[in-house]
């Protein structure tokens, strides 16, 4: 999902070049890797949750068709294989990992985006878009809000992680560079010198996490204990090798929590570059999880011990070439209105404030006097606008790109999704490719979009609307990262938002397949378990 906070490792990249790449200096053994084993025993089955940035069952099923994917066909074999589990919304990292971390949607765990405007702060929140980007807007900000803001403070501190609740129920856990990583144990992130003298960050960085935390070289338990990939050339660490030798490591050592989480972040940048059609990634991909489930003696074996849960987190979509002209360039759109500048101050005279999350993007109406309806009017006369949508007077609006078409709906009422979930929809249904019968609701081209687009306009305070691009284009702001010809998500249509989930290891399975329902499934599997293990003492 974008080079998101592997872009953070980017970030500090570039931030390094420009500022010299001293030495880190060494650092002490951040934690004590005996207190993070499962205290349930060997006999109990540990769980280990890969997320992979941006993987597609279409690439699984043609890389298994060219029998060039051994390990995805003998997990698919040895599984269940689910091509469609939804994602959240905006299809961006943090808000997708809030929404697994949490099982809730962002109007209750209030990461919005990968960029959004904050109303109480007057500034715009941005974890690490691209490299023009943040400097527009100050590595300074854009890293303590990545590295600080984003768990300590933007992530709804009411919300429980599933790392919280383990805790409370007495079962260890750990996050392997996973971009959410709120628990209950103490950690320390050790910022290099060389980032500490231009920000304002401090040489440590407390914060709260799960029992076993590693991020990088910020927070890395095996230093002095093993050699891993987390240098500079390396994303400090973020990177599938990294997080596929701590996993590892903790399997050899016998020394696996009762969960672990594991962010692989690699395919994600191979996809925009070359686009979703790309499988080059997906095979380096099979063979390092062969290499994970080696770890257990046999990938046979590897299923006896542990439960393999494997997800991607959103789908993408083939942006066109430059030729096609694919990019939505939003400031040009409002040329009449005061729109604020990357980098700049909002005043008193700024109208309009643009987040823009690739595919997707939220825009922001700062004067009391604009109406929310009047900018819809000027963003859906683009035909390479999907819809505009926004929330008025306890009303949602959709209204879609070039036509006249408009739908408006509302929580509770007689129609009912295949989530059980409760509607009244009014006007025109096919804005959201919506079919009725008989009360029952069917969702096409826009997975759970009733849902989802609720959750992103109720996910922060401000007026404001979403606005998506249709397939083969991209939103931009004046320096945003683009990838013509490449690959781009943010938005909420099928390709962008149906990922595969492969479990192994039990015949159990979500109630339903979307990634807001992963956290009780997860911790049904570790409390039945442990409800198990403490009846047979």
């Amino acid at each position: 999902m974008r080079q998101k906070i592997s872009r953070l490792g980017l970030i500090i990249f570039i931030f390094a070049i420009a500022f010299g790449c001293q030495n880190q200096g060494s650092k002490p053994k951040e934690q004590d890797l005996m207190h993070v084993k499962s205290i349930q025993g060997d006999q109990s089955k540990k769980i280990i949750l890969l997320l992979i940035d941006s993987l597609m069952a279409g690439a699984i099923d043609e890389g298994i068709r060219q029998n060039e994917l051994p390990t995805f066909q003998f997990l698919i074999e040895h599984g269940q294989y689910y091509k469609d589990m939804v994602s959240s919304f905006p299809t961006m990292s943090v808000t997708i990992d809030s929404s697994l971390i949490t099982g809730k949607y962002p109007n209750s765990h209030h990461v919005p985006g990968l960029t959004w405007y904050s109303t109480e702060e007057k500034k715009v929140i941005n974890y690490g878009t691209g490299p023009m980007e943040v400097i527009k807007h100050g590595v300074d900000p854009v890293l303590v809000d990545g590295l600080i803001n984003l768990n300590g403070k933007h992530l709804n501190p009411h919300l429980p992680t599933i790392y919280e609740e383990l805790a409370e129920h007495g079962l260890k856990s750990g996050s392997i560079n996973g971009l959410i990583y709120r628990g209950m144990s103490n950690h320390t992130l050790s910022i290099p010198p060389w980032i500490q003298g231009p920000t304002s960050l401090p040489s440590e960085v407390k914060v709260k996490g799960p029992d076993y935390f590693a991020l990088g070289s910020l927070s890395n338990p095996l230093q002095g204990i093993k050699n891993l990939s987390d240098g500079l050339t390396s994303r400090l660490g973020l990177n599938n090798s990294f997080s596929i030798e701590m996993i590892q490591y903790l399997i050899n050592e016998n020394k696996l929590p009762d969960f672990s989480y594991v962010y692989l972040p690699d395919l994600d940048q191979k996809l925009h570059k070359k686009g979703p059609s790309d499988i080059k990634g997906v095979k380096e991909l099979d063979r390092q999880l062969q290499s994970l489930l080696k770890s257990y003696g046999s990938p046979e074996k590897a299923l006896s011990k542990a439960i393999f849960i494997i997800a991607g987190d959103s789908g993408m979509t083939q942006i066109l070439p430059a030729e096609k002209n694919p990019v939505i360039d939003l400031p040009s759109i409002f040329g009449d209105y005061q729109v604020l500048r990357q980098g700049e101050a909002v005043t008193e005279e700024t109208e309009i404030v643009l987040a823009v999350n690739e595919t997707m993007a939220y825009v922001y109406a700062l004067q009391s006097s604009q109406s929310l309806r009047d900018i819809a009017k000027l963003l859906k006369a683009d035909p390479r606008i999907d819809f505009v949508s926004w929330k008025e007077n306890g009303w949602i609006y959709a209204v879609q790109g070039k036509t006249a078409k408009e739908l408006k709906y509302k929580a509770k009422g007689n129609i009912i999704d295949p989530y059980k979930q409760a509607w009244t929809i009014e006007q025109d249904t096919e804005v959201l490719d919506l079919k009725i019968a008989n009360h029952a609701l069917e969702y096409g081209q826009y997975p759970d979009v009733l849902q989802r687009l609720s959750g992103a306009l109720h996910s922060h305070k401000g007026q404001f609307l979403v606005v998506t691009a249709k397939p083969g284009y991209e939103l931009a702001d004046r320096s945003s990262p683009l990838h013509k010809g490449g690959g781009g998500h943010g938005s909420i249509r099928k390709d962008e938002s149906l990922i595969p989930l492969i479990i192994c290891g039990t015949e159990q399975k979500p109630e339903y397949l979307r990634i807001v329902d992963l956290k009780s499934f997860l911790l049904k599997l570790l409390l039945d378990t442990n409800d198990a293990n403490q009846s047979v003492k």
